[in-house]
Parts: C-alpha cells; structure tokens; sequence
C-alpha cells in the first residue's frame, strides 16, 4: 500500500507537468495548481526483519540502532522473558530522555550527534527477550529488532562410574549441549531442565567388550567445543564390590553374635528372677529355751559354789559361837 501510494503521486505530478506544458508555461496556470499537489508526503519505511543475537551470560552486549536525520521520537521497546516489558525513549522537541521499568544493568546515555546503541552489562537469562528500536523522523518511521538469546556455558565432565562405565557429562548448559562418543555407542542421552531454563546433558558409554575401556566424548555447544578421553576399569570395579560384600558379610556376623550375647544375658536374669526364695530357718520357742537352759543352769551352779565358799571362808574367820545372827 505503501508502494502504490508512492506510485499514484508520481502520476499525479506527471499529469500536472503534462498540463503545464500544454499551457505553454503559463505562470498563471502552475499558481493555480494547489500547493499540496506539488509535495508527495513521505512514505512510512519499516523494517520488519527480526536480528538474532546470542551472547554469553555475564558478558555485556550492545545493540545497535542506526540514527536517522530530523530524528523527532527515539523509543527502545524491551520484552524480556522475565518480568515486565522495559522502555527507554528520547524527545528531540525537548532533548529529554526517560526510562521506565527497566534495571540498572541496561545503560543507555542517549546523545543525538552519537549514536542510539543500548548497552546490556553482564547480560543475565533474565535479560533474553525481543528488543525493539523505533525511530520517528521527518523522513518517516523506522524500526530494528533484535531477539537476544543469552548462552549458558555448560559445566563439562568425563568420569568413571562405579561400575567402570564411562559417563560424559554437560550440567546446566543452555540450550541442551550435543554428547557424542568417538566410538559408537548405543547409549541414549539423558536431559534433566532445570527452573532457570538450562538443562543438564548426561551421555553413558554403553558399547564395549573388554575389561578396558578407552573413550572419547565430544560435546558440542554455541558457547564451548569439547573433547576429551578416559580409560575405566571395570575389573576394579569387581573387586570394589568383593570388598563391601566382605564387609557386609562381617558386620552381619557381628550383629548375629551381638543378637544372641543380649538374648543369653537376659534369659540368665529371667531364671534368676523365676527360681523361687529359699526359706529361711525358723526357731521354736523350745529351742529357745533349751539353748537358755544351760545357760540358766550354768549361772545357778556358780551361785551354789560362790556361796559354799563364802561361808567356808566366814567360818574360819569367826569362832565358833561368834556366827551373826541369821
């Protein structure tokens, strides 16, 4: 539409140069030709096309926007995927600039003699989106897009599992990293996402027919290109698991002799408990008296001698015929 716009006021002039030379130049005729016949207004320009742009997390990025003669309106138009849209604009009527819900990594210093590149300091997922630079001109209106894809270094490993099987590994990576092995192997790749958009890749080693096994991982990723090799053993693994069943069948045995020691020691106290008191020797009174008795007897007898020899002893000391009186 634009286009033939363009086109039916090329026309119109052709028909009014036609008619001002059939009038012989007539100055009189070309002052009654209304003035707005003379100027086509400016076509609308757009470029619809949308720029991709990657860069890596934690590096800063520029966009830029190409600057436009008689610019009047300059407006950055930001949708991250995270958070609310971002706008920065410029009023040349003014030569003011504002800025509206946008984070302080996004540094734009707008100056008309420079340029109108926004700037992404340590670009972060939060920041990946569509950028939009809109320009409003005399000339007409103009437009750049971008789409910033932010690229997250996976973290690469290559290891031994427990079962002497290679396993290669690329861990919160963005996008999904390719795992691939030099040799061929029938192992499927394993993605696990995680909330912040990266996903884990882990690729096992699964083809082989010897006790040792020499391979190569390959990963490959819009941030890194790997390669790297390993040997595992898994007859060290053979062992690994003799040692804990060993250990196993130790502790087991252990345990048995700690079972049976308790259950020993408590039914040696359950008998005890269970045996019933011997009763203890009970005296009759007549056991009492008889031990008494001799006892009794034994006093008495003193007290006969004591007093036979206490009158013997009186007798001799007195004459006879001196004996107090009873």
């Amino acid at each position: 539409m634009k286009i033939a716009g363009k086109t039916v006021c090329v026309s119109l002039l052709l028909t009014i140069a036609m008619a001002m030379r059939s009038a012989d130049q007539n100055t009189k005729a070309k002052s009654d030709i209304p003035a707005h016949l003379l100027t086509c207004p400016s076509p609308s320009i757009s470029l619809s096309g949308k720029n991709g742009v990657s860069v890596t997390i934690g590096s800063n990025s520029q966009l830029a926007c190409k600057l436009r003669p008689n610019l009047t309106v300059l407006t950055w138009k930001i949708s991250p995927k995270v958070g609310g849209p971002c706008t920065l604009g410029y009023r040349a009527d003014l030569n003011t600039t504002d800025r509206t819900n946008c984070s302080d990594s996004i540094n734009w210093k707008f100056r008309p003699d420079l340029d109108a590149a926004l700037e992404i300091r340590q670009v972060g997922i939060a920041q990946e989106g569509d950028y939009t630079c809109e320009i409003a001109a005399t000339e007409g209106n103009y437009q750049e897009r971008y789409y910033l894809t932010v690229l997250v270094h996976p973290r690469l490993s290559l290891y031994c599992d427990d079962r002497g099987t290679p396993v290669c590994e690329a861990a919160a990576g963005k996008p999904p990293a390719q795992v691939l092995w030099v040799v061929g192997s029938n192992s499927t790749p394993e993605e696990e996402g995680h909330k912040n958009g990266t996903v884990t890749v882990l690729s096992r080693f699964t083809e082989h027919s010897s006790n040792v096994i020499n391979a190569t991982c390959m990963v490959f990723h819009p941030a890194v290109n790997w390669s790297k090799s390993i040997v595992c053993h898994p007859s060290n693994n053979d062992i690994s698991l003799l040692s804990v069943y060993i250990i196993l069948c130790l502790l087991s045995i252990i345990i048995l002799m700690a079972v049976i020691w308790f259950f020993k020691l408590h039914s040696d106290r359950l008998c005890h408990k269970t045996k019933p008191p011997e009763p203890s020797p009970t005296q009759s009174p007549q056991d009492d008296t008889m031990e008494v008795e001799p006892y009794t007897t034994y006093v008495q007898k003193e007290n006969v001698i004591y007093n036979s020899v206490s009158d013997l002893t009186m007798g001799q000391s007195h004459p006879q015929g001196l004996w107090p009186a009873t």
